[in-house]
C-alpha cells in the first residue's frame, strides 16, 4: 500500500503541482525579532531593535486582520518576551501557517578610529625616547540606509526539508483521502519520499523569493532604498515548514533611519509596505 501511494505522489508531485497545493493564504505568522532582556537585538543611539520589531509587527497584524477578513494572523510574541527560535518554528508549524514573516532591523558593525592623545617617555637601548599615545574611539553610526529582505540560503535546505517531513500532514489535501494517507507516510529519511519533500522545499523557496520581491517593490514605491532580496542561512527561516521571509526594515545605526523607525509614521509606512507586498503575493498565488 505504501509503495502504491508513494508512486502516485512521485508522479504528481512536480514543482508546478506542489506550487499549486494549498493556494489559499489563510494563516500568516508574524515574528517580531528578538525580545526581552535576553536578546534586545541591535541598538542605536536611543532605541533597541526588539521594541521596533514588536511595534511594527502589531501594526502589520492589525492591517492584515482589518483588510483580509479571511486571513488569520498569529504572532510569535505580542509582549517583551523572548521566544526561542524553536518555539517560533513550532508556533508556525503547529498552526499549519501559509506564510512566515520575520520582522527585524538592520545594523552595521562598530568601526574604530585611532586618535593621538600625546606622548610618553620610554627607555629604549638605554635612551629616553618619546612615543605617541593613541586612544581608540568606537563609532556605531553609519550613513548606510535602505531595506532588504532575506530568504533561506540553499545550504540550509536540509533543515527545511526535515521540518517539512516532520509536519508532512500539513500538506495533505483534506478533500483527498489518498493525499491525507500519503502525507502521513512522508519520511525525510526515505529516499523516495525525500524527493517529494525536496520539491516542496524548492516550491517554498520560489514562493519566498516572490514574496520578498513583492515586499521590496512596495518599499521602493514609498521611496525607500531597495537593497534587494538576498539569501542567508537563517535558523528562523530554516525551521519553518512553509514559505517565509525576513524583512530588515532599515538601519538602526543610521540616525535618520533610527528616528524614522521609532516614529508612528515610519512604523505605519513600514507595516503598510509589508502588507501590500503580502497582498500582491496572495493575489499571485490565488489568481
Amino acid at each position: 500500500m505504501r509503495i502504491i501511494i508513494i508512486a502516485l505522489l512521485l508522479l504528481t508531485a512536480s514543482p508546478h503541482l506542489v506550487q499549486a497545493k494549498g493556494k489559499k493564504v489563510a494563516k500568516i505568522v508574524i515574528d517580531a525579532g528578538h525580545g526581552g532582556t535576553r536578546d534586545p537585538g541591535a541598538h542605536g543611539s536611543f532605541s533597541y531593535e526588539k521594541d521596533i520589531t514588536l511595534a511594527v509587527s502589531l501594526k502589520l497584524g492589525k492591517i492584515i486582520a482589518d483588510s483580509m477578513k479571511t486571513v488569520q494572523v498569529l504572532y510569535t510574541r505580542t509582549t517583551d518576551v523572548y521566544p526561542t527560535l524553536q518555539e517560533r518554528h513550532e508556533i508556525a508549524n503547529k498552526a499549519n501557517a501559509d506564510l512566515f514573516i520575520a520582522i527585524h532591523v538592520n545594523s552595521t558593525p562598530y568601526t574604530y578610529t585611532k586618535v593621538k592623545e600625546g606622548y610618553k617617555t620610554v627607555k629604549r637601548h638605554h635612551k629616553s625616547v618619546k612615543v605617541p599615545i593613541y586612544r581608540s574611539i568606537r563609532h556605531h553610526e553609519t550613513s548606510r540606509q535602505g531595506v532588504e529582505t532575506y530568504v533561506l540560503a540553499l545550504h540550509r535546505n536540509s533543515q527545511k526539508e526535515k521540518s517539512i517531513g516532520e509536519y508532512s500532514d500539513n500538506f495533505a489535501d483534506s478533500s483527498s483521502s489518498t493525499s491525507t494517507s500519503a502525507a502521513g507516510l512522508l519520511d525525510v529519511n526515505d529516499p523516495q519520499t525525500s524527493i517529494i519533500i525536496s520539491q516542496y522545499s524548492q516550491a517554498f523557496l520560489s514562493k519566498s523569493v516572490n514574496l520578498g520581491t513583492r515586499i521590496q517593490e512596495q518599499f521602493g514605491v514609498q521611496g525607500r532604498r531597495n537593497l534587494g532580496v538576498k539569501q542567508l542561512p537563517l535558523e528562523v527561516l530554516a525551521g519553518s515548514a512553509m514559505p517565509g521571509v525576513l524583512v530588515e526594515m532599515g538601519f538602526i545605526t543610521n540616525p535618520e533611519e533610527e528616528t524614522y523607525l521609532n516614529s508612528e509614521r515610519g512604523q505605519e509606512e513600514v507595516a503598510m509596505a509589508i502588507y501590500k507586498g503580502i497582498r500582491a503575493y496572495k493575489w499571485d498565488v490565488e489568481k
